[in-house]
């Protein structure tokens, strides 16, 4: 399976080497573009359609934690490419792929890459082989899919949504959860018109189960149970406009 990716790294000479090892030992990978700061790799995400994007940490303009939290529903797998090893955990937790450490050694660079590999064949057998999640032509529904077909649930009963890698886990009224094998970009599309707003790249929320705002960098939302979700700074505007 081929991937598309872009290299980002301040230093010409890391992106030079990391594309001839690429060239050389990892053939399914085609390097669409090259950016040297976070403001350039932005840019690239939305000129082109990526899979893949190899990220050094440590960069003019921000770093590597910067440039996820300005991603808008990002589709593409990161692998964190850095000097520096005390990262790994923070590169983790932000739902990196893959963590490698300069210099770069060759075999974990192909295990690196046949990880996402894996993780895009995955998500593309799911994709056509589970039925989309989907509004019903029944008002206030939605179907979702599972093992032997489908469940319809009421939209109402959705408090909000949590990304789990290419799963989402749906939490509902009187504590019930589902974990559906779709990725949150899914129910973002199929309830966007159904009162729900994406806060953050890890939250969708029902608007009608949001008790109060706190104010912050980007906040957080209090649900009338009490459970309290972080507001990404991106998403602060969007979630604001639904109470205007």
């Amino acid at each position: 399976m081929q991937l598309k990716a872009i290299l980002v790294d301040d230093e010409k000479t890391s992106r030079e080497i990391l594309r001839n090892y690429l060239t050389k030992y990892c053939a399914n990978i085609y390097i669409v573009d090259e950016a040297e700061n976070i403001k350039e790799a932005l840019k690239l995400t939305k000129k082109h359609h990526i899979d893949l994007v190899f990220l050094d940490v440590e960069m003019p303009y921000g770093n590597a934690f910067d440039f996820i939290e300005q991603l808008e529903n990002p589709n593409f797998e990161i692998i964190f490419v850095t000097a520096y090893d005390h990262y790994a955990i923070d590169a983790l937790n932000n739902q990196a792929a893959y963590y490698l450490t300069k210099p770069i050694s060759i075999d974990n660079l192909i295990k690196a890459v046949t990880h996402v590999t894996e993780i895009k064949i995955k998500e593309n057998k799911l994709q056509n082989a589970i039925l989309v999640p989907k509004t019903t032509k029944i008002k206030g529904k939605i179907t979702i899919p599972t093992q032997n077909g489908f469940e319809i649930l009421a939209v109402e009963e959705i408090m909000y949504a949590k990304a789990d890698d290419n799963y989402t886990i749906l939490f509902l009224k009187e504590g019930l959860q589902k974990l559906v094998s779709k990725t949150l970009k899914y129910f973002e599309d199929a309830l966007h018109q159904n009162g729900f707003a994406r806060i953050h790249k890890s939250y969708l929320v029902n608007i009608n189960e949001i008790a109060s705002y706190h104010k912050g960098s980007g906040g957080s939302v209090i649900l009338v149970n009490g459970k309290e979700l972080s507001v990404s700074a991106s998403k602060k505007a969007a979630l604001l406009s639904h109470f205007k």
